[in-house]
């Protein structure tokens, strides 16, 4: 059956002239590179993300790892986004059309520029829009995926919070973030001492590479099975409490530029370098009071009926009816006994769609409706203020740090059980 599936696959994306069918040579236009479950992974996808990983390169003054190395690495991305797109189908997680526009503009806003003239950047670039634009699509569809996914993996208890703040108050180094890179060299996921051992060898030799004066940027493309291992394994900046405890031990009070490793965890041996210190950065977040109006499909009431609902509640708003008592008579939840009020939070907290129809909004405008993984919207900015939160520790932001450092440790271990249990073939190149 996987044969046959193979064959089917691999002829699909070929092509013969139709017209000198006994003299015309056939034509290669794609190729299947990958099976991934019932899925593939292209030719072109894996050639579309090695061009895009160069010019970032070039444009960072960045050097690549060989050309096999980087492949290798771009399949194993490429393959782990399919088998999170298949799950996303799964789980009917959906962008449409407007929710992606509108996701691009916020894009463009934050860069400064109109829509448009963010398309013509990326072209002059040489960048496919219509590309770039699907596989923003797909990122938002797998980070939801991952989100929904390791919320249901993740518990943190109200001792773990309290625990933090009494260790944040006598904490010499609250005041400083580390900019870390880190290398993972994988064993499986149920290993025999030999594995370990292998993997500890391997380990031990690429840090020998590093002290010799190897680029650890290079080395992580080469050679990490971290989930970053394609940005040259940076982890970007954390303070103490927000990286895995295992890591903070070793690098509080360390010089930048020092290399540790290997340690052990329970993915692999990970080799972390300390690539920068700096003093805390001023913290300001962003809250925005809204108020919305939710309809939630259901077998008897379709997602085209919830969406036409709240276009009729749009024509009674531009008629002068009062957002409050619409959300009071015909939302769903919770919040229609306040008239739709959901108070002032931080955009994050809410789900991403909803998050970015809010971004897009003045000050008492309303949103068109929207679909969000709750059900049909229509949302209502009634304020946005800025908060210095720099010396603020409170319960919500202890809880963040702890919710992100275990998001990080859940996530590899996540993507790895995917892996394990899919079905993925690679599919090498007759080529030479």
């Amino acid at each position: 059956m996987k044969n046959s599936l193979k064959l089917l696959l691999l002829s699909s994306v070929l092509m013969l002239n139709p017209i000198k069918h006994s003299f015309a040579e056939e034509v290669e236009l794609d190729r299947v590179t990958a099976i991934v479950n019932n899925g593939v992974v292209l030719e072109s996808e894996v050639k579309d993300l090695i061009s895009s990983i160069t010019l970032q390169a070039k444009k960072n003054n960045q050097t690549l790892p060989s050309d096999r190395a980087l492949r290798i690495q771009v399949m194993e991305k490429l393959v782990n986004d399919a088998i999170i797109l298949q799950l996303g189908e799964r789980m009917g997680i959906q962008v449409s059309d407007a929710q992606l526009d509108e996701t691009l503009s916020n894009m463009a806003k934050d860069n400064g520029q109109t829509l448009e003239s963010f398309r013509e950047t990326l072209l002059s670039e040489g960048e496919s829009y219509e590309k770039y634009r699907e596989n923003v699509r797909k990122e938002l569809i797998s980070g939801e995926v991952r989100r929904a996914s390791l919320r249901r993996r993740i518990y943190i208890s109200p001792q773990d919070v309290a625990n933090l703040l009494e260790v944040m108050k006598e904490q010499t180094s609250a005041d400083v973030e580390y900019r870390l890179g880190h290398i993972l060299i994988e064993f499986p996921s149920d290993p025999s001492q030999e594995d370990i051992n292998a993997a500890k060898s391997r380990a031990e030799k690429v840090l020998e590479l590093l002290e010799s004066g190897s680029d650890f940027t290079k080395i992580a493309m080469t050679s990490s099975g971290g989930g970053k291992a394609l940005e040259g394994g940076d982890l970007g900046w954390k303070s103490i409490n927000e990286m895995p405890t295992l890591f903070s031990k070793i690098v509080d009070g360390k010089e930048k530029g020092s290399v540790f490793g290997p340690i052990r965890t329970g993915l692999g041996f990970s080799i972390v370098k300390l690539v920068d210190v700096r003093g805390r950065q001023v913290v300001e977040i962003e809250e925005v009071k809204a108020s919305h109006i939710l309809i939630t499909p259901s077998i008897i009431l379709s997602e085209a009926k919830a969406e036409a609902m709240l276009q009729e509640l749009i024509e009674q708003l531009n008629t002068g009816a009062d957002f409050a008592e619409l959300a009071k008579e015909h939302s769903d939840g919770p919040t229609s006994v306040r008239g739709g009020d959901l108070g002032w939070k931080e955009p994050s907290k809410y789900d991403p769609i909803f998050s970015e129809a809010l971004a897009s909004l003045e000050v008492d405008e309303v949103h068109k409706p929207f679909r969000s993984s709750f059900g049909w919207h229509i949302a209502k900015l009634t304020g946005r203020r800025t908060l210095d939160t720099t010396n603020q520790m409170n319960e919500n932001r202890a809880y963040q740090m702890l919710y992100n450092r275990k998001f990080g440790m859940e996530g590899a271990r996540w993507i790895k059980e995917l892996r394990d249990e899919a079905y993925v073939e690679i599919i090498e190149s007759d080529e030479k």
